[in-house]
């Protein structure tokens, strides 16, 4: 079950990504660029992350005070796994194609 420790220091380390990812995008390069760099999607990814998140706690907790169908907070916690699900697929999948990359010959 989830507690609340456990979302704030989920919240705590998606924060962190968040800030993370907000650096790179104000490092950016000079390179020619024409559209969305990967830093700003990736920033993008991880607030709708956290979105999907808050909502579905927001939804626990109108559970708990009687302001809200059990129904809502099942799809929601459902939406937050899918939504972080994802994300972790596609770190896993740039992890792997960096791996590649490190594996070429010069």
């Amino acid at each position: 079950m989830p507690t609340p420790i456990i979302a704030a220091n989920a919240y705590a380390a998606l924060a962190k990504l968040h800030d993370q990812a907000a650096s790179l995008i104000g490092g950016g390069g000079s390179g020619q660029e024409s559209g969305p760099s990967f830093s700003a999607m990736l920033k993008d990814v991880i607030d709708a992350v956290s979105e999907a998140g808050q909502k579905s706690d927001a939804q626990a907790q109108a559970v708990a005070a009687g302001k809200s169908n059990m129904i809502d907070v099942v799809t929601a916690v459902a939406e937050t796994e899918t939504t972080f699900q994802t994300l972790v697929s596609v770190r896993d999948k740039v992890i792997a194609a960096y791996e590649d990359v490190l594996k070429m010959p010069i």
